[in-house]
């Protein structure tokens, strides 16, 4: 199963950037970032919905869609591991999240998504998302694979 993170904005080349790929590169396949940005002045609504359009357009047509979302549920890591173990066995090929702009998703990624998914009830800047998002992707893959990264 090839993993994907779409992002809205894009994260400069520091701590946060290095950490990301130190976790996204651990998987095999490699966790792909697509980093998408609207850089017209928009009312909200209208910016939501091109930004939704650019995730969209960013991850492959038939990919599983997780959207990140402080209103989704909210899993343990090892239901998380479990829900991407079922997606694999069950044969998807893409598994995708996708992280919005700082107004959230668009009603259509909330719509398309197969899991609306809440890291926290805190508000976390973007650029530790994509941090915790590949970290939980590695340690999905360490409870998958009985690697002991996590520990019950």
């Amino acid at each position: 199963m090839r993993l994907w993170l779409a992002a809205v904005g894009r994260v400069k080349p520091g701590p946060e950037k290095t950490l990301f790929e130190d976790y996204a590169k651990r998987l095999q396949p490699p966790l792909t970032l697509c980093e998408v940005e609207e850089k017209r002045p928009l009312p909200i609504p209208e910016r939501k919905s091109q930004e939704a359009k650019l995730l969209l357009a960013a991850i492959p047509d038939k990919a599983k869609i997780v959207a990140l979302d402080e209103r989704g549920a909210a899993l343990t890591s090892a239901q998380l591991a479990h829900k991407i173990e079922f997606w694999r066995d069950d044969g998807v090929a893409d598994l995708a999240f996708l992280i919005g702009g700082a107004d959230g998703h668009d009603p259509i990624i909330r719509d398309k998504a197969d899991l609306v998914l809440s890291l926290s009830a805190m508000t976390w800047p973007h650029r530790i998302v994509r941090i915790l998002v590949a970290e939980q992707l590695w340690r999905a893959h360490s409870i998958l694979s009985c690697h002991p990264y996590h520990r019950d």
